[in-house]
């Protein structure tokens, strides 16, 4: 596992709060009755991209709504500038990603019960 430094932890933090406000509201306009949620941002050495981990739910709807935020990821990035302006020079590239790490945890507790 790669290391990071102090300024790469800070923008993470950053960028996972501030996109969980920007995906709240796109969540509640686009998505009703589904839950998502930014579980994690890991950023690069030179701080040019930002992989964002979502947590969507329930599971089945996933990959339609990580293609749509995919499309929108233009939008998301300039609302994230507008909301990070001041504490960043340059945002970040935004890739998302599906963490299906509770799937994986619905699943081996399945196997455990049985």
């Amino acid at each position: 596992m790669e290391q990071y430094s102090t300024r790469q932890n800070k923008i993470s933090r950053l960028i996972q709060r501030e996109m969980a406000e920007i995906l709240l509201k796109v969540n509640k306009e686009r998505f009703p009755g589904k839950l998502l949620s930014v579980t994690g941002v890991r950023i690069t050495k030179d701080l040019s991209i930002a992989r964002i981990h979502l947590s969507i739910f329930p599971s089945e709807f996933a990959n339609e709504i990580l293609e749509e935020i995919k499309l929108s990821g233009k939008q998301l990035r300039g609302e994230l500038g507008r909301k990070t302006g001041k504490s960043l020079r340059v945002i970040p590239d935004l890739e998302f990603y599906i963490d299906d790490s509770l799937d994986y945890i619905d699943n081996i507790d399945s196997l455990l019960k049985k």
